[in-house]
């Protein structure tokens, strides 16, 4: 096995020299360097990892712990991270925890074991391996769902107002009797939107029911069944806002089964955007969310903490953006 001391030996320099260029210091001579990575090159060298992270005292991975790998919002927010990541030097490991407290913790101490460099997650309903993390001083950013009584760095969107923009849209288009399925009543965003709901339905002097309200598990079958739900009403709605893309999906599914159509039978309102909302017939009327963004940030902070671990935490709030397509169309007089 190649090791440091048979490429010091090829590009003439000390093992020193060749630990600085590998570990990307710039106090190297230029010649230099270039003559230690093109030995590296020819020699197919390559770092022990296990003996650079015990003198660093953590690897050069960050982990990023989504709550659902199957829905695409997290996407373009794990490609947002990525880039900031490779550009500061930096690996992502992917982990999904499934909305399942146990696998977030599972992966907290995996990320603690490995002594990964930092951590981007969303938190599931409990946040197990936050606290985890939080305890463990380990550079953490949330993002999507803030945690009471922990402190750190947090990227959102500002949910409230987004929702109440979708929900505002319906109203302009004549609907008063709007329904709403949102997420589980621990999740910080599912009730963020739900007030969304409520502070449009207030602004337009609209009494809010409780009976149109449904928490689902933010997954397709949830939205399917809380739609089912609310068409069973003796009085069914005549719009609905659905407060996640999965939820909105199953929601369309269900319409389907039973010969119904948006906006004929119901208008529709979904919350993230999804990639083929413009191809579908009718095409579907969303709140978006800027998820590149989202990760960006969130790969910014982490970079900012992991430099700066004693800063004080910061809390950056991005804005949606209401895209009207054929779902929501005004109600037909």
């Amino acid at each position: 096995m190649t090791t440091i001391y048979d490429v010091a030996r090829r590009s003439g320099v000390s093992p020193a020299t060749v630990s600085r260029v590998l570990s990307g210091r710039r106090n190297v001579d230029p010649e230099l360097s270039e003559k230690v990575r093109a030995a590296v090159a020819e020699l197919g060298y390559r770092p022990n990892g296990v003996a650079r992270n015990l003198r660093k005292a953590s690897t050069n991975l960050w982990a990023v712990v989504i709550s659902d790998i199957e829905n695409p919002f997290f996407t373009s927010l794990v490609r947002g991270l990525e880039d900031v990541a490779q550009t500061e030097g930096y690996h992502v490991v992917l982990c999904n925890s499934d909305e399942d407290p146990a696998k977030e913790a599972a992966y907290a101490s995996a990320v603690l074991t490995e002594q990964m460099a930092g951590v981007v997650i969303s938190p599931t309903s409990t946040a197990e391996g936050v606290l985890q993390l939080a305890e463990a001083k380990t550079p953490m950013v949330l993002i999507d769902r803030r945690v009471e009584g922990v402190e750190a760095d947090t990227v959102l969107v500002d949910n409230e107002h987004g929702a109440a923009e979708g929900v505002k849209h319906l109203i302009d288009g004549g609907y008063e009797r709007i329904a709403c399925i949102t997420g589980p009543r621990r999740v910080s965003t599912a009730m963020d939107r739900l007030a969304g709901y409520r502070s449009a339905l207030r602004a337009a002097g609209i009494p809010y029911d409780k009976d149109l309200v449904r928490h689902a598990d933010f997954r397709e079958a949830g939205g399917l069944a809380a739609m089912e739900s609310l068409l069973d009403l003796p009085e069914p709605p005549e719009a609905l806002f659905v407060s996640n893309n999965l939820m909105t999906v199953g929601a369309l599914e269900c319409l389907a089964k039973r010969g119904l159509r948006a906006p004929d039978d119901i208008a529709l309102v979904g919350f993230d955007d999804i990639p083929w909302a413009d191809l579908v017939v009718p095409s579907l009327t969303t709140v978006a969310q800027p998820t590149y963004e989202l990760g960006r940030t969130a790969g910014l902070l982490l970079k900012d903490r992991i430099a700066a671990p004693g800063r004080p935490p910061s809390t950056v709030t991005l804005r949606t953006e209401l895209h009207v397509r054929a779902t929501s169309a005004p109600k037909q007089k």
